[in-house]
């Protein structure tokens, strides 16, 4: 199997397993855990993991000054992503929330564009654009209902933020193992969640008093937070942070699955066609580099097409 090939593969499963943060999340909060414990248990228990797993291999834990400085950004962006995203589900459903995360891929290639000199196309405004109509269908549901502006925004910035982290991995040729490396965003990840919680009275940090919260915080720790942080610092450097950020199509389809099937959101046309057009827009920014014209013209007139179909 080609390096590619590894890459995409692990990148399907890595998108999958990152999916699947609202089944562990809305159990925990059904359960009556508030956000900032069940991620400073999600990012604890997985850094244990991490810890034992770099024991067995020997690895050494030292880093350099520059390595520290990175690796704290990382942790502090992924947790504001986290903390975010989580805090959304409170005011919309899992499912529209995880979806309209994915607009990250198109902060990933803008943000390309604007710092780092890649040429914005045609299919990248087309992309943009695309990704625009399926926010505006998901904002405006069913009967001219609107989704809570604040969860909107708590859901952007956890895009921006997630986005931010795929670059500086991409950018920052850290020498480590994908091991080594998600063990430290982690563990800098936990300690923004201990010192957000100390700032937030509201939010304390809860003891987990059942076998069950232990069992999904331990989920959540494992899946959507080790295996999925792993593959996707592998994939990235596999295949770069635009193709693994199209890879990661499955996330919002796996969360709209899990609130459909497990916690009784709706899912309506509407909502099938704003992610759709989201998914489109995201694919179409890898896509689009092998396009030529006639191929483009015959994806703009699918667009039509679904705008049509609202």
């Amino acid at each position: 199997m080609s390096e590619k090939s590894k890459g995409t593969l692990c990148g399907i499963v890595a998108a999958v397993s990152y999916g699947m943060n609202p089944l562990g999340a809305l159990s925990l909060y059904r359960a009556g855990v508030n956000t900032n414990s069940v991620l400073f248990y999600r990012y604890a228990l997985a850094a244990v993991l991490l810890a034992a797993l770099l024991l067995v291999q020997k690895t050494s834990l030292r880093i350099t000054r520059r390595e520290f400085s990175v690796l704290g950004l990382l942790g502090v962006m992924f947790a504001v992503s986290s903390l975010t995203l989580f805090m959304s589900f409170h005011y919309m459903d899992a499912g529209i929330a995880s979806t309209l995360l994915f607009v990250y891929p198109v902060m990933v290639a803008v943000i390309m564009a604007i710092f780092f000199r890649e040429r914005i196309s045609l299919v990248t405004v087309l992309s943009i654009s695309l990704a625009l109509c399926g926010i505006a269908l998901l904002y405006r549901g069913e009967g001219g209902a609107v989704l809570n502006t604040a969860g909107v925004v708590l859901v952007m910035a956890s895009s921006l933020s997630y986005a931010l982290y795929i670059v500086v991995v991409n950018r920052a040729s850290l020498d480590m193992s994908s091991v080594k490396l998600t063990f430290y965003v982690l563990l800098f990840g936990v300690a923004a969640i201990v010192l957000y919680s100390l700032c937030c009275p509201d939010q304390p940090l809860q003891l987990l008093s059942t076998p069950s919260m232990w069992a999904w915080a331990a989920m959540l720790a494992l899946i959507p937070t080790v295996v999925s942080l792993v593959l996707m610092t592998v994939v990235v450097h596999a295949i770069g942070s635009t193709p693994t950020a199209v890879m990661g199509a499955l996330e919002p389809l796996t969360a709209v699955v899990i609130g459909v099937t497990i916690f009784g959101e709706l899912f309506t046309a509407r909502l099938a066609a704003g992610i759709g057009l989201i998914l489109l827009a995201v694919t179409l920014i890898v896509a689009g580099k092998s396009l030529h014209p006639g191929r483009l013209a015959a994806i703009i007139g699918h667009r039509g097409f679904l705008r049509h179909s609202r």
